[in-house]
């Protein structure tokens, strides 16, 4: 245990993850609490920097610069009033009241922080989760995941180094060299086809004059389902299909993947599909170590199944949020689903309750309103559905507003973690910004 950790016998709120939820529980829980010394509020994650997660394929694309996004867990918890501490967690003690912390280690190998035990009164898991490969063999060697900052900055160098070396080699481009195949058409999946349409071709214009875009690029979208974005309504499945169809991006659907090798990926009507990046997205699950820790109950896929007010079954002082969490919607048989929306719902509503908690009374249930789907194909378009916003019917939006209405989502988020001031300031800060710099980040 850190020594110093609870000095002042003050509740101690544990939030482990750092991601969308996590941060805005610490944040906002820091500033009501920890500033009036309410209580201690400490933030866990492995990782220095947050970035919003939806964000990861323009970071892959290259149309997107971390360095103006990222947020320092460190500086925002000195602004913010709570504790950041580095470390991955590896087990759960309920008895004791502390998480075990993983040692932290840098880019060499050497120690940075030791293994440790945190205390905690009130725990809050907002871990999200990461792919589900379903056990599809060559997977974990030879694609590439969008669920890290540090995943999709890998995905992003491997690209540029690609295409320098397409330039520089001796011969002609390989058939499959240029070739991205992404797995999933999800969100997540679609919208990096577009964006990499997009930024691949900018690459090539600037000065890459040995690679031809229209015969050496190509993008193809791989889909187990009937349609892409099978989560979404099937109207605007169909619009997105058309746009990418439309900027040429190859997309297959009932195709199921058998295997992904060094050289493109296997599917299972015998099918072969020439690639030497692979990014896999398709599926999602909580983090392995979750998995019945410390004797919570657990899903198949990990995830803390909790109670209408978002505690653990188990143990009403473990609450879970985000994509680690299993709720069923009041009156129906399914789940709520992993997305960023439920994510920020959930963080607003634990903000609101802990303090209530704290003080002994009663939690009301946490309830879940689909606000629609959006999705954005960069600098192509952007459609989505929004639910209930015109006397209860859902209303259908592409084009410039459907961008807007996407871009507003992350200033929401950022306004949930530095105020409407300072996200406004910065929005106009990256507005003059853009006009200086590089359209496409280049290394």
């Amino acid at each position: 245990m850190v020594p110093g950790e609870n000095e002042s016998g003050l509740h101690r709120i544990v939030v482990v993850g750092g991601g969308a939820a996590g941060l805005q529980i610490a944040t906002q829980l820091g500033d009501r609490l920890g500033a009036r010394r309410k209580a201690h509020v400490t933030l866990v994650d492995r990782a220095r920097t947050h970035i919003w997660k939806p964000l990861l394929h323009e970071v892959a694309a290259g149309s997107l610069d971390v360095g103006h996004h990222a947020v320092d867990y460190l500086h925002h918890a000195h602004e913010h009033h709570f504790r950041y501490r580095i470390g991955e967690m590896t087990g759960l003690d309920r008895q004791a009241r502390t998480i075990q912390i993983a040692a932290s280690k840098d880019a060499e190998g050497r120690e940075v922080t030791p293994v440790r035990d945190i205390p905690y009164d009130t725990l809050v898991m907002a871990v999200g989760s990461t792919i589900n490969d379903f056990g599809t063999p060559g997977v974990a060697e030879n694609a590439i995941a969008l669920d890290t900052q540090e995943q999709a900055l890998r995905f992003h160098q491997r690209l540029i180094n690609g295409m320098l070396r397409a330039h520089t080699q001796a011969g002609p481009v390989r058939p499959g060299q240029l070739h991205v195949t992404v797995i999933g058409a999800g969100a997540t999946g679609t919208e990096l086809a577009a964006e990499l349409h997009r930024t691949t071709r900018h690459v090539a214009a600037t000065g890459l004059d040995r690679i031809d875009p229209d015969k050496d690029l190509k993008i193809t979208l791989v889909e187990a389902a009937d349609r892409i974005l099978p989560a979404v309504p099937e109207r605007l499945s169909a619009e997105v299909m058309t746009l990418l169809a439309g900027i040429g991006v190859d997309v297959r659907t009932r195709a199921r993947v058998t295997e992904v090798r060094a050289d493109g990926v296997a599917l299972a009507d015998g099918g072969f599909i020439p690639s030497e990046l692979v990014v896999w997205a398709a599926g999602v699950k909580a983090p392995p170590f979750l998995h019945e820790i410390g004797g919570l109950e657990t899903t198949r896929n990990n995830q803390l199944v909790v109670t209408p007010t978002l505690q653990t079954t188990r143990d009403p002082d473990i609450f879970a949020v985000g994509d680690n969490a299993y709720l069923v919607e009041a009156g129906t048989d399914r789940a709520i689903p992993p997305r960023a929306q439920a994510a920020h719902q959930q963080a607003t509503y634990l903000v609101r309750e802990i303090p209530r908690k704290m003080a002994g009374e009663p939690l009301p249930p946490f309830k879940y309103r689909d606000f629609g789907s959006l999705v954005s194909l960069g600098h192509y378009s952007a459609v989505g559905n929004l639910m209930g916003f015109i006397q209860g019917k859902n209303m259908f939006i592409a084009g410039l507003f459907a961008r807007v209405m996407y871009r507003s989502l992350y200033k929401m988020h950022e306004r949930a973690l530095h105020g409407t001031v300072k996200t406004a300031l910065d929005a106009m800060a990256r507005t003059l910004t853009r006009r200086t710099v590089a359209r496409v980040k280049l290394h």
